[in-house]
């Protein structure tokens, strides 16, 4: 099953379910109005959820065209994002850029921050950033939302709370996070709103690729209409998503519509950092890692990070080489 949420002029905006296809879609206001409220009784409504997926499918149910453009992220808004790294080559390669070597422990006990929750960007809407010296850069993710999980709650019993998996575009101003590292406080403003897939799935949508509390495909990121990243989410990952969400429970219960992110997906190529996709790697989901690379090769970064009106695209499609979410296509616009 796949659901979406519309604008339509409020901040939750209307729930509607989409065709497998995400050509067509209902809305399900009779059934639950938002994402929060379908999440918040998910027990009692995704029975009649499934019902007009179905209906959709066989041609039961009017419907209306599916435009990317017109959709929220899933949930608009939601009471809790938080984002883990479960790719430690991605961290570890970020954090030799800013010259901090990687504990032992990164391997064994995630890494996670909360991010803002209060306004994510559409799917379709822009970057909007202040100043490029900032160091603008996109963050290729998967993420899942959750219904209610119990303090304490081990990974395979959180496993099974997840309801809904998308993709990420976690926006990242890596020209402020040193400072406020520095400070031992955490990220604030140099990580803004962040930007969800048109389309969130239930599991089952993925049929064999999901598995073991990963997405085995991959996530493919487009720099400027060029081939960027195609990094492939199961693999690499050191922390599956009943992992993260356990740890995100250990001192406290999570809601239901609780979104964990899985961090920037990231690849090695035989034990060693991946290569750019024109040298026969498998590219990368930031702009920070290729820099890193670059580091290490030359002697200093050579890619710049995001300027005024670069674009990225990141989508995942299935097997067939059908799109799963529909595609994050976003642009960096000057505030």
């Amino acid at each position: 099953m796949k659901l979406a949420t519309l604008k339509n002029g409020s901040r939750d905006g209307v729930l509607v379910i989409v065709s497998s296809d995400i050509r067509q879609c209902a809305a399900v206001d009779d059934i639950a109005k938002t994402m929060q409220v379908a999440l918040d009784n998910w027990s009692q409504v995704e029975p009649l959820l499934k019902q007009v997926a179905k209906d959709i499918e066989t041609g039961k149910l009017h419907t209306q065209p599916f435009d990317a453009s017109d959709a929220h992220s899933p949930l608009p808004r939601a009471f809790q994002w938080a984002d883990g790294s479960a790719y430690v080559n991605h961290v570890e390669l970020v954090r030799k850029a800013r010259g901090a070597v990687i504990p032992d422990s990164f391997w064994t006990d995630p890494l996670m921050y909360q991010g803002g929750s209060d306004t994510f960007i559409g799917p379709r809407d822009p970057i909007v950033v202040a100043d490029e010296a900032h160091g603008i850069d996109m963050e290729g993710e998967l993420a899942v939302i959750t219904d209610d999980v119990p303090m304490g709650a081990s990974s395979s019993e959180a496993i099974k709370a997840i309801r809904l998996i998308m993709l990420v575009n976690d926006v990242s101003l890596r020209g402020l996070i040193p400072a406020e590292l520095a400070k031992g406080f955490g990220f604030f403003h140099s990580k803004p709103s962040s930007a969800f897939s048109p389309v969130a799935v239930t599991p089952d949508v993925l049929g064999d690729a999901w598995r073991d509390g990963k997405v085995h495909l991959p996530l493919c990121v487009d720099y400027n209409g060029v081939p960027f990243g195609r990094a492939n989410a199961g693999i690499d990952m050191t922390f599956d998503f009943g992992q993260l969400i356990a740890h995100a429970a250990k001192t406290r219960a999570l809601c239901a519509g609780t979104i964990i992110g899985s961090g920037t997906v990231s690849n090695k190529l035989n034990d060693e950092p991946s290569k750019p996709i024109s040298e026969g790697g498998v590219g990368y989901s930031c702009i920070a890692e290729i820099r890193m690379i670059e580091t290490i090769n030359h002697g200093e970064p050579k890619t710049d990070f995001m300027k005024f009106g670069d674009s990225v695209r990141i989508e995942m499609n299935d097997a067939k080489g059908d799109t799963i979410f529909g595609a994050i296509e976003q642009t960096v616009k000057q505030y």
